[in-house]
């Protein structure tokens, strides 16, 4: 029609289609203009296709590993724990669900880190923002971190993480938002329509209360009501001593009944691999997720396939996954008391390990006790989640919140500071010099070097944090930036009678217990919701480090010290937590205040103290991947194979090999000819270590740990990186290296 200038009209027949065709445009139009601003729940499908009381569900799954070598890893604040390697890749996993009765919709992202930054989750809210407009939001989206204590550091904004982490590494949190902004990318365009089953179950034998002396202060009225009077749930108390043992799981499947993917939350310390750990791992946690996700991404090399397994951190402040206890590693005595202290070496010598050889068959043994868990309950659930989908948020400044306990009497929370047992660490990760854990009272000498270098607190914040002696009096100090957050994220999301309380920080046992309480019975009070079960989602959207008890306060153990607002913190943030239960339960939530946003400061403001790698050189007559020394010609399953290459270093190959891999095991197959990857570095059996040598020179030693179910067969191990050739203007060029082919035969 529009190539020829002759006139022609048009057919009552075409006039017709050419109405519907501007309709269908218009409606199309339309549909993408409301989903860019956010006020529909549906962008891949049609809600009029869904049948009534379905949701739509959607997973994903990205890398978010980041720098492997040089910078430190975070979670034990141990200045020598640098990464010098990788035992597995670490993952972001979202899950959106959204309610086309209500066009609401919520993401939930559990990422393989030690936690989740203030700096890290506004940066990921700003990409939402302009890749969706309004629907993805502060309101609707958690951002939780699997507390994994060994991923890399460098992603935090204020003073004191900046400390311990070398600064602020921007290949670090970059990988981190690229790994999360994909997750809910796949989840988003991945969304179908599906139910959702939870369970209930208790995991044994894989958790310990760390400080037991702490929990012991709460009222017995209330610690009876965590036992039963039968000889039989004495037997059950005497097994996990005084932690919540319960996991929480959610079932996903589309409407074929197909798995998409399972959630779950259980209370438990990622410490399995020990602060002497120099390999970027996912721990206990990411353990199980692997193991969930390769037993049904059947065949699929490891964050391959469409189901997702998330394990998210729960109210795990005072539980430690070393479940042999705390011992003195110079004499191997007991040392749980109260300052955990050791008769000679004090509390250095006081370490908790276990129930493994070493820190890498407790991660096994760990992982697999809650996979095998989730597996039964994932095979069991038949409880359906059904009514809408709800959320609330407040950014809330938690200097300075007034407790109202009753009608007469009030208290308040306090400018952050640190104590004196924070400096003694934990029995899972213990601290310097002679601090202790219990410490009521300060020290003449530390107290001297404080008031010169940081100066002296205030009498306001000494006051407000009685019994606490203050170490770090962190919320007075500000130079070059702010040592802790004021304005702190406060959120719940609820799917039908399903309520995650998202927490920003590490609620001991008893702290979650009385908040899941608490939001509970504000939920069920107007008879809207009833039977509401309430998990408390941990290590959310923004780090204020940890939660006790007014009890557990008193004791001032490493946690209490750790509770930077002070002894009436866990009542603040109850109050603030009923209040959008509250919202929530009288659909008033449009009523609630924003409250003041917080900080984001540019990255101008953050300085790494990470200094850049040298350019990378090798040895005389050698080049990048070469061989230095080759496997052996054969082995047997049970054995360890190994080879090391002429490499470079790692931190070259950190945004290339985002959804790559460093290493391959691959196996020979006579029919084709073809080399197979069997494994990568994502795979348990793998690990990857890098050894930096002076002048520039370094080796990667790959690492197969040949499991009893291997295949038989020919193999080769493959190393695959980036070497550095200029400084100023650095050019990082791909290599590759690979074994001698070898024998794996019985």
């Amino acid at each position: 029609m529009g190539s020829t200038n002759k006139k022609r009209t048009c057919s009552s027949l075409e006039i017709t289609f050419i109405v519907l065709f501007g309709l269908m445009t218009s409606v199309a139009i339309i549909t993408l203009f409301f989903v860019k601003d956010g006020t529909t729940s549906d962008v891949d499908s049609k809600p009029t296709d869904l049948p009534t009381g379905y949701y739509q569900i959607g997973a994903g799954r990205a890398d978010c590993t980041g720098p492997v070598a040089d910078l430190p890893l975070m979670g034990y604040a141990n200045p020598e724990q640098t990464a010098a390697g990788l035992h597995n890749r670490l993952y972001s996993r979202a899950f959106i669900v959204a309610d086309p009765s209500n066009s609401k919709r919520v993401v939930f992202v559990s990422a393989d880190i030690a936690m989740i930054s203030q700096k890290l989750r506004l940066e990921v809210l700003i990409r939402l923002k302009s890749k969706y407009g309004n629907l993805y939001r502060q309101d609707n989206v958690v951002l939780s971190g699997t507390h994994t204590h060994s991923g890399p550091a460098g992603y935090f904004q204020y003073t004191l993480c900046l400390i311990t982490s070398k600064g602020y590494i921007k290949p670090s949190i970059n990988a981190l938002i690229n790994g999360i902004i994909k997750s809910i990318d796949i989840a988003h365009k991945n969304m179908k329509a599906g139910k959702i089953f939870i369970n209930k179950g208790e995991v044994e034998g894989s958790g310990m209360n760390r400080s037991p002396y702490s929990y012991l202060k709460n009222p017995e009225g209330e610690r009876d009501r965590y036992k039963s009077n039968t000889d039989k749930e004495l037997v059950l108390l005497k097994m996990v001593d005084n932690t919540d043992k319960e996991l929480v799981l959610l079932k996903m499947v589309d409407l074929d009944g197909h798995g998409i993917g399972t959630l779950s939350w259980f209370a438990v310390h990622p410490v399995s691999m020990n602060n002497t750990n120099h390999l970027v791992s996912s721990d206990n946690m990411g353990y199980a997720s692997y193991l969930f996700e390769q037993e049904k991404n059947a065949g699929s090399l490891p964050g391959k396939g469409p189901f997702v397994a998330v394990f998210a951190s729960s109210n795990l402040g005072d539980v430690s996954s070393n479940t042999l206890g705390p011992h003195c590693v110079n004499t191997g005595e007991s040392c749980d008391n109260l300052d955990s202290t050791c008769p000679v070496g004090g509390s250095s010598m006081c370490m908790s390990a276990g129930p493994g050889r070493d820190m890498f068959e407790s991660t096994a043994i760990i992982g697999r006790n809650i996979y095998n868990k989730a597996k039964e309950l994932s095979r069991t659930a038949t409880r359906e989640i059904k009514g809408p989908v709800n959320f609330a948020h407040q950014w809330v400044n938690m200097t300075d919140v007034i407790v109202q306990f009753n009608s007469t009497h009030t208290g308040r929370t306090c400018k952050p500071a640190l104590g004196y047992s924070f400096a003694a660490g934990t029995t899972d990760g213990v601290g310097a010099f002679n601090f202790t854990q219990g410490a009521i009272e300060g020290d003449p000498f530390w107290d001297a070097i404080r008031d010169m270098l940081l100066g002296k607190p205030s009498k306001e914040t000494q006051d407000c944090h009685q019994p606490k002696p203050i170490l770090f009096n962190t919320g007075e100090m500000t130079k070059p930036l702010p040592w802790h957050p004021d304005i702190v994220d406060v959120q719940i999301l609820t799917l039908g009678t399903l309520a995650i309380a998202a927490v920003p920080g590490e609620f001991t046992t008893m702290s979650g217990r009385r908040l899941r309480e608490a939001v509970k019975r504000e939920l069920e009070s107007t008879g809207s919701l009833k039977d509401v079960d309430v998990v408390v989602s941990g290590l959310c959207n923004v780090y204020t480090h940890y939660i006790t008890t007014y009890e557990e306060y008193q004791v001032q153990r490493y946690e209490a010290a750790a509770t930077i607002y002070g002894p009436h913190t866990l009542s603040a943030y109850i109050q603030q937590f009923k209040g959008l239960a509250k919202a929530i339960a009288e659909n008033s939530v449009d009523q609630l205040p924003k409250g003041p946003e917080p900080p984001n400061f540019s990255d101008k403001k953050l300085i790494s103290l990470l200094p850049a790698n040298p350019v990378d050189k090798t040895p005389t007559n050698t080049t990048f991947g070469d061989v230095v020394m080759d496997v052996q010609r054969s082995y047997r399953p049970g054995d360890v194979a190994e080879v090391t290459f002429v490499s470079g270093n790692p931190r070259n190959s950190v945004t290339s090999m985002a959804d790559g891999t460093f290493l391959t095991v691959e196996k020979y197959e006579n029919a084709t000819g073809n080399w197979i990857v069997m494994y990568n570095d994502a795979s348990w059996d793998t690990r990857l270590y890098w050894d930096k040598a002076p002048k520039g020179y370094s080796n990667v030693t790959v690492v197969w740990h040949i499991a009893y179910t291997a295949e038989l067969g020919t193999y080769k191990m493959c190393h695959f990186g980036h070497f550095k050739t200029q400084f100023l203007k650095p050019v990082f060029t791909p290599y590759e290296g690979s074994s001698s082919p070898f024998e794996v035969r019985n």
